[in-house]
C-alpha cells in the first residue's frame, strides 16, 4: 500500500526530480509533486511524496524530518487528506458589500 508523504518549507527552486532523489534512497517512489501557483507558476513552497511502501514513507519521514534540502531544512510529515470543498470563483471585489452594484 501507498503512503503520502508532505515535505514543508521547501526552497522555491526546488524541483520534482531533486524531491524524488532525495526521497528514492528509502524506497520506490511513485510520484514527486511541488505544489505551485496556478498563474505565476512559481513554487508555493511545498510538495508531496507518494512512495509505494509503508515501511519506506515511515524510514523516510524519520530521516529526512529536519534535514537539509536546497539550503533549507525541510518539515516532513505524512499527508493528510483534505475533504474535498467546491470551489467556486467570487466575483465580488467590491468593498461595499454590493458587489460592485450602486
Amino acid at each position: 500500500m501507498s503512503k503520502k508523504i508532505y515535505v514543508g518549507n521547501l526552497n522555491y527552486a526546488t524541483t520534482e526530480d531533486t524531491l524524488k532523489n532525495n526521497f528514492a534512497s528509502f524506497g520506490e517512489v511513485l510520484s514527486a509533486v511541488v505544489i505551485k501557483d496556478r498563474f505565476t507558476e512559481q513554487s508555493k513552497g511545498f510538495g508531496f511524496v507518494e512512495m509505494a511502501d509503508d515501511s519506506a514513507a515511515d524510514a523516510a519521514i524519520a530521516a529526512m524530518n529536519g534535514k537539509e534540502v536546497d539550503g533549507r531544512r525541510v518539515r516532513v510529515n505524512i499527508a493528510e487528506e483534505r475533504p474535498q470543498q467546491n470551489r467556486r470563483p467570487r466575483y465580488n471585489n467590491s468593498r461595499d458589500g454590493n458587489g460592485g452594484n450602486r
